[in-house]
């Protein structure tokens, strides 16, 4: 029964929609059937720059660039420099069962934050990206007879749309030589919706519209680190990063509703406040990378956050539960002459790298998993810490097997970063 379950909505879900009155769901930051689970499809909280190399950040020091996944490395810097970093993000999705195909675009903001110091061995980061985002539509008829005669023809509706976002202000220092600490409070907010429409043809049936609306906020903190070591070859060195992100529960208004209306007339059935928070569980990163002084550099990491005991309302007739997500991510860049004078695309800086992501979603008994591979490039602008950087992700998730969906996705992301050197005290008025 829940296999069938699943066939029909994916199958509707490939067909598409009728817009309703009192439907709206235009404006998505994703668009793809997993995300009516838990809290949506999670975003991967990295930069062009990172995203170009598989998203990998854990052991990476760059005085070029703010490193959204490690804030630790906030004290890799010029310490008389302002840093701004501003991206969006492209999100084209190729979906397909046995039964049908369809495709969607999605665009928005994917980053924005500055960065400055305060002192010669400490600095300060504040920002704002995405934390989840929802974006589905689904449509099945009635198919019984029985009900069709007395009712009419019968046309379910299920759609959602809704983002939490994530804003974090932290900062780093320098404890010892080679070896750094930092830290961030970050705050949630966001708005989710949860739709589920019955519209009947027949004139004696009004249309009934029920669902979720929660405005969840939340508080949590995360801690990173950073040690590196020399190695033996010429300006070569080995960083080895972690973080961790701690637990934590997200408050605020959440209601299920439920209405009657045919036309203009609008009664309600049912409107009331739900008392039940979203547990969002701590997560754990550790990476290492290996580097040459503006030359190139590759790195490894490894992420893990367990969803297995974090509870979320059930989609009827659909076996979903909850695991632990984990993420193997391996890139590098190269750049062939950051200083060179003559050829312009010596100083650019390209990248590549590979992710496997298990994502926190399980249907039936199987996991939903996703593979990509990404390429990158900057390109300097005006002076050398100043670019333009480009990111393009693509790949694959879920599957055809088991009456699921399969996802086949290319994602863009485009930066710009800033670098501007400020409280310099000058020599001559």
């Amino acid at each position: 029964m829940r296999a069938k379950r699943l066939i029909l909505l994916a199958s509707a879900f490939l067909m598409g929609v009728t817009r309703l009155a009192a439907q709206d769901v235009d404006a998505l930051g994703t668009f793809t059937p997993y995300s009516i689970y838990g809290v949506g499809d999670l975003y991967n909280n990295t930069s062009a720059i990172n995203l170009g190399m598989g998203g990998i950040g854990m052991g990476i020091r760059d005085t070029r660039f703010i490193n959204y996944k490690n804030i630790a490395s906030l004290t890799q810097r010029d310490t008389l420099s302002f840093m701004l970093d501003l991206g969006v993000v492209s999100r084209n999705m190729y979906l397909k069962d046995r039964n049908a195909h369809s495709a969607y675009n999605t665009a928005n903001i994917n980053n924005f934050a500055f960065s400055f110091p305060i002192k010669n061995k400490a600095s300060l980061a504040f920002g704002i990206m995405p934390f989840s985002s929802v974006g589905y539509k689904f449509k099945s008829v009635e198919t019984d007879d029985k009900l069709i005669d007395k009712y009419g023809y019968i046309t379910y509706y299920k759609y959602g749309n809704g983002n939490i976002n994530q804003l974090f202000f932290g900062g780093a220092v320098n404890i010892i030589k080679n070896v750094s600490v930092g830290a961030s409070v970050v705050y949630y907010f966001g708005n989710l919706t949860n739709h589920s429409n019955i519209a009947f043809s027949g004139l004696s049936v009004r249309t009934i519209e029920s669902g979720w609306k929660h405005k969840p906020h939340g508080v949590t903190g995360e801690f990173a680190a950073q040690a590196s070591f020399p190695m033996p070859m010429e300006n070569t060195v080995l960083t080895v990063g972690a973080t961790y992100r701690m637990k934590s529960t997200l408050y605020g208004s959440q209601s299920r509703y439920a209405y009657a209306y045919d036309g203009t007339i609008e009664d309600t059935i049912m409107n009331e406040p739900v008392k039940e928070h979203i547990k969002i569980p701590g997560k754990v990163s550790a990476g290492v990378a290996l580097s040459k002084l503006d030359k190139w550099t590759v790195g490894l990491d490894f992420e893990r956050q367990d969803w297995s005991k974090t509870a979320f309302k059930n989609t009827p007739g659909v076996g979903y539960t909850s695991q632990a997500a984990t993420s193997i991510k391996v890139g590098g860049e190269f750049t062939p002459n950051k200083y060179d004078i003559r050829y312009y695309y010596k100083k650019m800086t390209y990248r590549a790298g590979f992710h496997y992501d298990k994502t926190y979603v399980r249907l039936d008994g199987k996991s939903i998993n996703q593979i990509g591979f990404t390429i990158g490039a900057s390109f300097p602008v005006y002076r050398l810490n100043n670019a333009i950087n480009l990111a393009v992700d693509f790949g694959q998730r879920g599957s055809k097997t088991g009456n699921l969906v399969r996802e086949n996705y290319i994602n863009f992301i485009v930066s710009l970063s800033l670098h501007d050197i400020w409280f310099i005290k000058p020599k001559f008025q």
